[in-house]
């Protein structure tokens, strides 16, 4: 943290699980109940049938590859993940769904390696062994000593934000919630005395006032507030317009950052009054190389996103930079993209974000920046 800074790490999904837990030195139950695959080592066939072997068991820290360096580098002053697994040895398959996701809690010092502040929680795979898995996944990283928002075994646990504390005495916020739009089941909801995930069933304006209603009451001068949502679809690059005014009604009900996620690719990217909107980072680690069909939205590369604040006022929440490191997925590894591969990269996201006047700049080396309109005005 620089004087009068807050710098944060942010990336997508980060799934542990499936394929990526089988490489691991301590493989879970390989067991699949999806359509066409049945054991998880299967995902890890598909990815060396394009890349090549992989090593097994690999070391903890080898799916985040160079991602790690490049952390590290930027000494953020929180990371922050979207955990998009259950971390359990349940064999209790949720009903209804067509994909499960699980790592072996042995395998937790592979997240923890990435020195994680906040994995946040509401999304679409954290019950899939349901609420017997959740409570283990709760307890597991809890024993690790990793903060989570966005699932707990009550509704306030649940939607109690992260709180991470800063050099200088403010802290950062993480608020997670998730919605219907990204395969969330209603069931899944942490309601009264019942475990579960901090469920919005649609952007609404009265999820928006719920939502920032509780971001007021815990906000303190010099807090960073991050609210961070999966939501939205898989593949594609629009943006709905009630998903942008719910990120809007965020932003002027106190947030500072509002980290989307669930798409498998990076999606828009808008500074709105001043504060920055991440409409869907993309996946980050997970073990979908040589799954087809995708091709034109290259899922193989991811980005991180690195953002500085100012964390004093006037002005405070507002991003002195955003940078953008481009990887490549590959042997389920992250190593950094090529120069053309990060100009793809570069030109689909500039593309994507013209709608919100921001564009996308690379550097000699190969970093993006983001590069909000002069006029600052918002195409809506």
């Amino acid at each position: 943290m620089g004087e009068g800074l807050v710098t944060l790490s942010l990336c997508g999904d980060v799934m542990l699980g499936r394929g990526v837990d089988q490489v691991l030195p301590h493989p879970g139950d390989p067991e699949l109940r999806e359509a066409y695959l049945h054991d998880a080592r299967a995902y890890v066939g598909l990815a060396e049938a394009v890349n090549g072997p992989i090593p097994r068991p690999v070391a903890m820290c080898w799916p985040w590859g160079e991602a790690l360096a490049a952390m590290e580098e930027a000494a953020p002053d929180a990371r922050i993940v979207n955990l998009e697994t259950s971390v359990t040895r349940d064999g209790s398959f949720m009903p209804g769904k067509g994909v499960h996701y699980r790592m072996n809690p042995a395998n937790l010092p592979c997240l923890a390696v990435a020195r994680p502040d906040v994995c946040v929680l509401a999304n679409n795979h954290v019950l899939d062994f349901g609420r017997t898995g959740l409570e283990e996944t709760l307890a597991a990283l809890a024993d690790a000593g990793l903060r989570t928002a966005g699932a707990g075994r009550n509704a306030e646990e649940a939607r109690a934000p992260a709180i991470v504390p800063v050099e200088g005495g403010g802290r950062v916020l993480v608020f997670s919630c998730g919605m219907s739009s990204s395969g969330i089941p209603h069931v899944w909801a942490a309601c009264g005395r019942r475990s579960g995930v901090a469920f919005v069933a649609g952007p609404s304006v009265a999820a928006a006032t719920e939502l920032t209603g509780r971001l007021q009451e815990a906000k303190r001068p010099g807090d960073v507030v991050v609210v961070s949502i999966h939501w939205g679809a898989n593949w594609g690059f629009s943006v709905s317009r009630d998903e942008v005014r719910f990120a809007h009604a965020l932003v002027d009900g106190g947030a500072d950052v509002v980290h989307g996620h669930s798409s498998h690719h990076p999606r828009p990217v808008e500074v709105y009054r001043g504060k920055l909107i991440l409409y869907g980072c993309g996946d980050f680690v997970d073990d979908y190389e040589g799954i087809r069909g995708y091709e034109r939205y290259r899922d193989d590369l991811r980005l991180l996103y690195l953002v500085t604040l100012a964390a004093a006022e006037p002005g405070a929440g507002v991003p002195v930079g955003v940078r953008m490191v481009p990887f490549q997925a590959r042997r389920m590894r992250l190593e950094r993209a090529s120069a053309e591969d990060a100009e793809w990269l570069r030109a689909t996201v500039d593309r994507a974000g013209r709608r919100f006047g921001s564009r996308v700049d690379r550097g000699p080396d190969d970093i993006l920046t983001v590069r909000p309109s002069r006029d600052g005005r918002q195409r809506t």
